[in-house]
């Protein structure tokens, strides 16, 4: 397999769990100001849509967008519990877990990074923001992780997604449940190796 990456973008997620799942993969960084991959090659030709990740099987499919790939990675290594299994009510926990991150936190936080939106409707979207923040903090309180003792896929997505908040300064201090989780991913091993992988960590 291979994955194409941006450093600490939404795929940093999928690089954690490709190593948490024990995976053998090759990786390749995607400019995603020019489209192209450190190869040269024309990203879009890969994922039309241009932004990453996209991860390329083994049999020559392409899989795109964050939460369709953990869910379909956390699959192909049932033993090592990184999400319930099919069909269960946990499962489909654990779905409601991605489609909050990927739609309320996900999207949020990614449109701050644009430099032309308006301070006003900036400061809208922060404040849209608190009020995820607030409803995850309370998902988090007594838990070690997302759906309780066990680290799964979610808990990749939401730390990497909580890692943008300096960058587009949302202030995460009112939830200070929020920092004592990502400070206790953040310890994981795998978690160390991809940010050391992408040049986010020395």
């Amino acid at each position: 397999m291979k994955l194409y990456y941006s450093p600490g973008a939404c795929s940093m997620a999928v690089h954690i769990v490709l190593i948490e799942g024990g995976f053998s993969f090759d990786k390749e960084q995607v400019d995603l100001a020019t489209k192209k991959t450190a190869d040269g090659t024309d990203y879009t030709s890969i994922n039309p849509n241009g932004y990453v990740p996209a991860l390329a099987l083994n049999n020559g499919e392409v899989l795109t967008e964050a939460a369709v790939i953990l869910a379909y990675l956390a699959d192909q290594v049932p033993e090592r519990k990184l999400a319930p299994a099919a069909g269960s009510m946990e499962r489909y926990r654990l779905q409601e877990k991605l489609n909050f991150i990927t739609t309320e936190l996900h999207k949020g936080f990614g449109s701050l990074f644009n430099p032309a939106m308006p301070e006003e409707w900036r400061e809208q979207v922060k404040q849209g923001l608190g009020k995820r923040l607030a409803y995850i903090a309370g998902q988090l309180e007594n838990r070690q992780y997302l759906l309780g003792g066990e680290f799964s896929i979610a808990d990749a997505y939401l730390f990497t997604i909580l890692g943008w908040s300096k960058l587009v300064k949302v202030d995460l201090s009112p939830w200070p449940v929020l920092a004592d989780y990502s400070a206790r991913i953040a310890q994981r091993p795998a978690v160390q190796a991809a940010m050391k992988a992408e040049g986010l960590i020395s």
